[in-house]
C-alpha cells in the first residue's frame, strides 16, 4: 500500500462536488412543480430537453479538450446550469432558444475559460442575457396562469409547440397566448412597469388581472415555493445565509426607501420580493460558489449589490425583471469585493 502525502488543507469533507449539485436539483424541484403547476407541461420538457442537450453538449467538449467526459458529467454541474436555464425561460420556448443558450453557457461561458471552477460568470445567467437580447420576442412570451386561462395547454399541445411552433390543432404560440378574447397578458412585473410608464398610478396597476393576489397570480406561490428550497439547501449547509440574506436585503431596503421617498411611484417591497425571479436568483443563482464572492464580508456585499441591482434595474431599466443581470454585473465587481474584504493575517 502506498500512502500519499497531500498539501494542506486536510479538512475532511463528507460532500463533495456531485452531490452538492445534487441537492441543488432537489431543494429546486418545489420551485419546478409550482411552475408547472401554475404555467403547464412546459417547464418540465424543458427541463428535460435542457438536460439531454447540455449532457451532449459537455461531452463534446471535453471530448474536444482530450479529456474525458464521464468525470465532468458525473460533477452534475452541467445539468444544474441546465436546470437554471430551463425554469428561467419561458415555459413554450421554441426548442432552438435552448439549444442556442446552452451553448453559450457550457461552451463560451464555462469551458472558454477552463471548465467547472473557472469560469467569471454564472454560465446559466449569461446564456439568458444572451437570449433575451438577441430573441426579446421569443424570451418574453410566458404564457398566463392556468387560473387566467380558459383553454389549459396539454401536455401534447406543450410538446408540439416547442417542437414544432404549432399546437395540434395547427394554432401558433402568439394565438394560443391570446386566447379567444384576443388579449396577450404580460408578468405581474412587466405589466405593472408598463401601467406605470403609461401614467397610471400603483393602485391602477394593481387592479390588473395578473395582481388577483399579494404579488402576481402563480409568481407569489412560486417564489414561495423556491424560500422553501433555499432555506432547505441552508438547513443542509449547502450554502451559506451570506449571500441569500443580503440579497433579500438590500432589495427590501432599497424598495421601502423608494416606496417612501416616491409612493404612488414605485412597486412596494413585497411585490418585488415575491415576483419574477427574486427567490431563484437569492437562492440558486447568486450562490453559485465560483463566480460569487469567496469572503465573507464580500459575500454580504455582493449579494446586497445584487439585491440594489434588480430594484434599479427593474424600476428603471428597460428589462421587467433584472436578476439576470445584476447577477452578472456583480461577477464582474466579485474581483475587487474579494481584493478588499480578504481576511487580515493573524498578527497584521
Amino acid at each position: 500500500m502506498s500512502f500519499f502525502i497531500a498539501s494542506s488543507p486536510h479538512a475532511h469533507s463528507k460532500r463533495n462536488t456531485p452531490d452538492l449539485m445534487k441537492w441543488v436539483v432537489i431543494c429546486a424541484l418545489p420551485g419546478l412543480l409550482a411552475q408547472t403547476y401554475f404555467f403547464g407541461w412546459g417547464t418540465i420538457i424543458q427541463v428535460i430537453f435542457a438536460i439531454i442537450v447540455a449532457l451532449i453538449m459537455e461531452s463534446a467538449v471535453m471530448r474536444l479538450r482530450k479529456r474525458s467526459p464521464l468525470s465532468s458529467i458525473r460533477d452534475n454541474s452541467a445539468l444544474v446550469t441546465a436546470w437554471l436555464l430551463a425554469v428561467s425561460i419561458p415555459p413554450l420556448s421554441p426548442w432552438w432558444i435552448m439549444v442556442i443558450g446552452l451553448f453559450f453557457a457550457i461552451v463560451i461561458a464555462k469551458h472558454l475559460y477552463g471548465g467547472i471552477g473557472q469560469n467569471l460568470f454564472n454560465p446559466a445567467m449569461v446564456a439568458y442575457v444572451v437570449l433575451l437580447i438577441s430573441f426579446p420576442v421569443q424570451m418574453t412570451s410566458w404564457i398566463t396562469p392556468h387560473q387566467l386561462s380558459q383553454d389549459p395547454i396539454s401536455f401534447a399541445d406543450s410538446l408540439s409547440l416547442i417542437f414544432t411552433h404549432y399546437n395540434l390543432d395547427g394554432m401558433s404560440l402568439q394565438q394560443v397566448r391570446s386566447g379567444v378574447d384576443g388579449v396577450t397578458m404580460a408578468t405581474p412585473l412587466d405589466a405593472f412597469k408598463t401601467a406605470l410608464h403609461n401614467g397610471n398610478t400603483v393602485s391602477e396597476a394593481l387592479k390588473q388581472p395578473q395582481f388577483d393576489g399579494v404579488a402576481g397570480i402563480g409568481w407569489e406561490w412560486v417564489n414561495i415555493a423556491y424560500l422553501l428550497g433555499g432555506l432547505l439547501m441552508l438547513r443542509q449547509r449547502i450554502i451559506s445565509w451570506h449571500i441569500p440574506v443580503s440579497f433579500l436585503a438590500g432589495l427590501l431596503v432599497t424598495s421601502t426607501l423608494f416606496m417612501l421617498i416616491s409612493p404612488g411611484e414605485t412597486a412596494s417591497p413585497v411585490i418585488h420580493l415575491l415576483s419574477g425571479a427574486t427567490m431563484l436568483g437569492a437562492f440558486f443563482i447568486a450562490t453559485d460558489p465560483v463566480s460569487a464572492s469567496t469572503t465573507v464580508k464580500g459575500r454580504l456585499i455582493y449579494g446586497g449589490f445584487i439585491g440594489f441591482m434588480v430594484f434599479i434595474i427593474r424600476s428603471f431599466g428597460g428589462f421587467p425583471d433584472g436578476v439576470a443581470f445584476a447577477v452578472l454585473l456583480a461577477n464582474m465587481c466579485v474581483p475587487m469585493i474579494d481584493y478588499y474584504t480578504k481576511p487580515r493575517t493573524y498578527g497584521h
